[in-house]
């Protein structure tokens, strides 16, 4: 009987991608898993001794030897560990945006091209949610499939951080943010317990400020509850996030569909009527920076911007301020704009008075037949406009609306039978001219 031959079978270390997929099977494997159990247990550390995203990154950056950055889910950098090289092949390759957004949306887990190396992005989510992305940079040669699996590592990690640090803001904003409404009704306290309560949070309210207002425009689209807090939720971070940038002691708080910053402005004196020019410029580079170039599925939204507010006492009527430009805006200017109260003209008057069926009684009074909300009343309305923009220069106001004169005088006719002596009375026109704007205030332009 031959005798039975031993088999000596040698076990090649595996390692496996996250969809299940063999990324290395010789010898070098064993290498590999060490180094990435190194980086799992050096990151785990990071987040046992209180760590942050910053530490996540400079650790899988040492590790990879590689440019890293964490981004929210539309590409805000939330910390980095890259060099001022690195960062340029990004903005060279038009993965930057002129804000400083990273282009997340041209970059995913297979890879794009950057000089002779590459950049991946990865999903960092937890719990089926979206939180962050994690984008490695080499500018020598491709992330090869070990790397991607330490990058997988470390996004787990970046996961169980962040859902922590959303767990605590969740509860930090909902204290500030009843601080503030308790503020803006009167009744936080008085003005030394207010100022003192708001350095805990790190906030500065002993400053001239602009109440700023801003708010995701409405879609048509059908969203779920929770994806549309999803939005809220990015949106009241890029907020926050951007304050910190322009200063210290920023507050911005997200009041459920709406987020309110109190932007400081310089001290400088204001004429009647008028907000200082550092106002528009500190809130403009604010608005700027939020929006991006609207990439990442970043949504649409309004702003609406008081008056400087130089006391306390003044933040509650500020705030009411910042209130009626963002409606009155997005009335009269539609989605994406922002609009300075002080800017409003007569719709600042109007936006004032708190019975709209008075003001729209009066519309009524004044336009009669011509405030229905019909395609005829609406068309006669915009030729009144262009007649009232041309000092009824029936001439001119033909050319702009592409009518021949002999129609145009025609109109006037109807006009001045629909609604009085227009071209004559010019108490009559003002009438007109405020009855037109009532109706873009209330919507019904």
């Amino acid at each position: 009987m031959a005798p039975a031959t031993v088999c000596r079978c040698e076990v090649v270390p595996t390692i496996r991608g996250s969809e299940g997929q063999v990324l290395i099977t010789d010898a070098a494997g064993s290498a590999a898993l060490a180094r990435v159990d190194a980086l799992h247990t050096a990151l785990t550390q990071i987040v046992l001794e209180g760590g942050d995203l910053a530490g996540i990154a400079g650790e899988v950056a040492r590790a990879l030897d590689a440019g890293v950055l964490v981004t929210s889910t539309d590409g805000r950098e939330r910390a980095a560990a890259v060099t001022e090289a690195q960062r340029e092949l990004l903005v060279t390759h038009d993965f930057v945006d002129p804000t400083g957004r990273v282009r997340v949306e041209r970059i995913d887990a297979r890879g794009a091209p950057v000089a002779r190396g590459q950049v991946r992005a990865l999903r960092v989510a937890a719990g089926g949610t979206d939180l962050l992305r994690l984008i490695c940079l080499r500018a020598e040669g491709e992330i090869s499939a070990t790397d991607v699996q330490a990058l997988e590592r470390a996004s787990a990690v970046a996961a169980l951080l962040t859902t922590r640090e959303q767990a605590v803001a969740a509860v930090e904003n909902k204290y500030q943010g009843d601080f503030l409404r308790d503020l803006f009704l009167r009744r936080a306290g008085d003005e030394q317990y207010v100022v003192e309560h708001a350095r805990s949070f790190g906030w500065r309210l002993d400053r001239p400020v602009v109440v700023v207002a801003a708010e995701i425009d409405p879609t048509n689209e059908p969203v779920s509850s929770g994806r549309r807090r999803q939005f809220q939720e990015r949106f009241s971070a890029a907020w926050r996030q951007v304050s910190r940038e322009l200063g210290e002691g920023i507050p911005s708080v997200d009041f459920s569909s709406e987020v309110v910053t109190l932007l400081p402005v310089a001290d400088a004196p204001t004429d009647a009527g008028t907000e200082s020019l550092a106002g528009h410029d500190v809130v403009r580079r604010a608005v700027t920076a939020v929006a991006g170039d609207k990439g990442g599925g970043r949504r649409p939204f309004s702003v609406g911007v008081s008056r400087v507010a130089e006391s306390l006492r003044e933040l509650p009527d500020a705030y009411g301020q910042a209130r009626r430009a963002v409606e009155v805006g997005r009335r009269v200017n539609g989605g994406g704009s922002t609009t300075f109260f002080d800017r409003l003209g007569i719709h600042r008057l109007i936006a004032l008075v708190p019975d709209t069926g008075e003001l729209a009684a009066f519309a009524e009074d004044v336009l009669g037949p011509l405030a229905q909300d019909t395609s005829e009343a609406a068309d006669l309305r915009e030729t009144l406009r262009v007649l009232l923009d041309t000092n009824f220069n029936v001439a001119e106001a033909a050319r702009l609306q592409f009518f021949h004169y002999n129609t145009m005088r025609y109109r006037v006719s109807k006009l001045e039978r629909l609604l009085g002596p227009l071209s004559s009375d010019p108490h009559l026109r003002l009438d007109v001219a405020v009855a037109l704007r009532v109706l873009e205030v209330t919507g019904r332009s």
